[in-house]
C-alpha cells in the first residue's frame, strides 16, 4: 500500500510514521519518504487502519 502524506518535515517525521505503522497487526515493513511525501507500507493491513495510525502520529494522509 502507498499513501501520500503531509506534514512530514524532517528524519524524524518519516520515523514517527514508521514507528506508528510498524505496531500495527500485519505490518511486515514501512517507509517514509518526507521529500516525496510518501509512505510505502508492506504487509496486510486495512487502508483505515494505516490512516488512524498515520493520524494518531500527528500527520496528514492525503485523499
Amino acid at each position: 500500500m502507498e499513501l501520500t502524506v503531509t506534514g512530514m518535515s524532517c528524519d524524524g517525521c518519516e520515523q514517527n510514521v514508521e514507528d506508528a505503522v510498524s505496531e500495527l497487526d500485519g505490518v511486515t515493513g514501512v517507509e517514509a519518504d518526507h521529500e516525496s511525501d510518501n509512505v510505502v507500507i508492506e504487509g496486510s493491513v486495512s487502508d483505515a487502519d494505516a490512516r488512524a495510525a498515520i493520524e494518531d502520529a500527528g500527520y496528514e494522509p492525503a485523499d
